[in-house]
């Protein structure tokens, strides 16, 4: 019995609404507690109370037995990530919810153009033509030369290009470690990257900013988790589209909650992009390929 016998795409697309929903939320929080604290200690701090929730896991990476290979990719991967989580919460607190939202969408692009680059994936001419797009997506949203271009949009061109980084050295660990050992030391080595720029910058958080922190910990473990429900119950080509929905809402909260003015064109640079990895989905699923959208910066 194939994957698609086992199909149950009502329920993967619940999960992924739900999924989307989760992490909505949680750039709203980030963006609520605003710029006081430095973005380098909010995102120290983010992963700092969210390894309670991850106290359950820790035996299962003793039981792995990692080799010294498999411990400089973890590390590297997640000193990686700690620039794009950095970068991440530097721009959420700078830019409007939707361009965060919509910009995000790049990292499986950048996904594609390191595989190809670095391990050696096939870059067929129709690959070509959707990156190409979502570039094209890229611009239609900063419009240069039209709009001003602020340190949060450039921050977060380089959180999605690391975030894609990231994901490739994931992706050599796949098929040699188990996804929760993955997500354990992604979540213990990134706090260690991040604290030097923390200390650096610290300024002692209130409570109420420490109960922010929390609730982004639990709001993106949550949408992890959903996240996974999603993909097991239905392949990519059904839950994939969904995350369209993600921009819809980014726009209806930064309109309503943060008077951030609804702007087309991010709406439209950012569906133009959606559709290149939507594109890309397709055609790996048709290729009996495994893609999976990189792990969410929170």
């Amino acid at each position: 019995m194939n994957n698609l016998d086992n199909s149950r795409p009502v329920a993967g697309v619940f999960w992924m609404v739900i999924t989307g929903l989760m992490f909505v939320l949680v750039t709203a929080l980030v963006k609520y507690m605003g710029p006081r604290i430095p973005s380098a200690e909010a995102a120290f701090l983010r992963y700092i109370l969210g390894l309670v929730l991850l106290v359950p896991m820790l035996r299962s990476v003793f039981r792995a037995h990692l080799t010294r290979r498999q411990l400089g990719l973890f590390t590297a991967r997640g000193l990686a990530h700690s620039l794009g989580v950095w970068a991440w919460f530097f721009a959420m607190a700078r830019i409007p919810i939707a361009d965060v939202t919509a910009m995000n969408y790049l990292s499986p692009i950048y996904v594609t153009i390191g595989a190809a680059l670095f391990l050696g994936e096939k870059l067929a001419f129709r690959r070509i033509a959707a990156v190409v797009m979502a570039l094209i997506g890229a611009l239609i949203i900063l419009r240069p030369g039209f709009r001003d271009i602020g340190p949060g949009h450039y921050a977060m061109l380089a959180a999605a290009m690391v975030f894609g980084l990231s994901y490739l050295l994931g992706k050599l660990l796949t098929d040699q470690t188990s996804a929760t050992v993955s997500v354990v030391m992604l979540s213990l080595i990134v706090p260690v990257g991040l604290a030097p720029l923390a200390i650096s910058v610290w300024v002692t958080p209130t409570l109420v900013e420490l109960a922010l922190l929390m609730g982004v910990a639990i709001v993106a473990t949550t949408g992890h988790f959903t996240m996974g429900l999603a993909f097991k119950a239905a392949p990519l080509t059904v839950t994939q589209p969904v995350t369209f929905l993600q921009l819809v809402w980014a726009v209806t909260l930064g309109s309503v909650m943060f008077g951030e003015p609804a702007d087309i064109w991010v709406i439209v640079g950012g569906a133009v992009i959606i559709s290149s990895v939507l594109f890309i989905t397709l055609r790996e699923a048709a290729l009996k390929r495994r893609m999976r959208t990189p792990l969410r910066p929170f």
